[in-house]
């Protein structure tokens, strides 16, 4: 909790939250960089109703689309623009740096293998995160 009152803290996140660049990024590392909104949900730790606003947000901004998903009429896909993309890129070399600054230089390279190994087996041990 520390490290994240930190990064929220941080000046880099422009005219987005922290929470948004969240679903920037997740949207940026999704094929055609497309999602439909239940799955983005599934990786971005808000409740639906806030994640809808949020996306809702990000769309009057010009950073995502929003349309009915073709295969299911209820869904909604949440697509990435090229200026989120961008806004995404500029200030994730911001947060890279960041996250260097306070949890690089604080564990040596033997420790941030051990950190991503462990990280890696906790993931794995749980059934419904992939």
């Amino acid at each position: 909790m520390a490290l994240m009152r930190k990064f929220t803290a941080d000046d880099i996140w422009g005219p987005i939250s922290l929470r948004e660049y969240d679903v920037l990024f997740t949207l940026s590392s999704c094929p055609a960089r497309k999602s439909r909104l239940h799955d983005l949900n599934a990786e971005i730790l808000l409740t639906q109703p806030s994640l809808s606003r949020l996306c809702e947000r990000l769309e009057k901004l010009g950073f995502v689309t929003r349309e009915p998903d073709p295969n299911d009429k209820r869904g909604t896909v949440v697509g990435l623009t090229d200026d989120g993309l961008a806004v995404q890129r500029e200030i994730g070399r911001k947060h890279a740096s960041r996250i260097r600054r306070y949890v690089g230089d604080a564990l040596t390279d033997e420790e941030l293998r051990t950190l991503t190994a462990l990280c890696t087996k906790l993931r794995l041990a749980q059934k419904d995160i992939s």
